[in-house]
């Protein structure tokens, strides 16, 4: 198999994955094509986008119980790239996420949880 390839990531080429997604994604907001699946989700807007976000989360659970490793895999990769979409339809970037996730490194999650109350 080639370097680089979708089985043989590291951890930068897996941050460069999401940041490309994202940027195709963002692309796919102002072009409008109809060609596209993101640009037809973006156009139905955020309730669309949700129900696609937890359909995709059933199905991931439904595989992580019930299935093979890679179809635990193409489910998660389903989920993330519909949360994705998500982010992009309310303006939110993968880099706030990545700041909310760093700020909670060294808090429990259990005290993160409570302290959202």
């Amino acid at each position: 198999m080639e370097s680089g390839s979708p089985n043989q990531l590291d951890d930068q080429s897996v941050g460069k994955v999401f940041g490309q997604l994202e940027g195709i994604i963002t692309s796919r907001k102002t072009s409008g094509s109809e060609q596209s699946y993101t640009s037809k989700l973006l156009a139905e807007g955020a309730v669309k986008i949700g129900s696609k976000v937890t359909e995709e989360a059933e199905e991931l659970v439904e595989a992580a119980i019930n299935e093979a490793d890679e179809r635990v895999v193409s489910e998660a990769a389903d989920l993330f790239y519909h949360a994705m979409v998500l982010l992009a339809c309310r303006d939110v970037t993968l880099k706030q996420v990545e700041a909310t996730l760093a700020g909670r490194f060294g808090v429990s999650g259990l005290d993160e949880k409570a302290s959202r109350k």
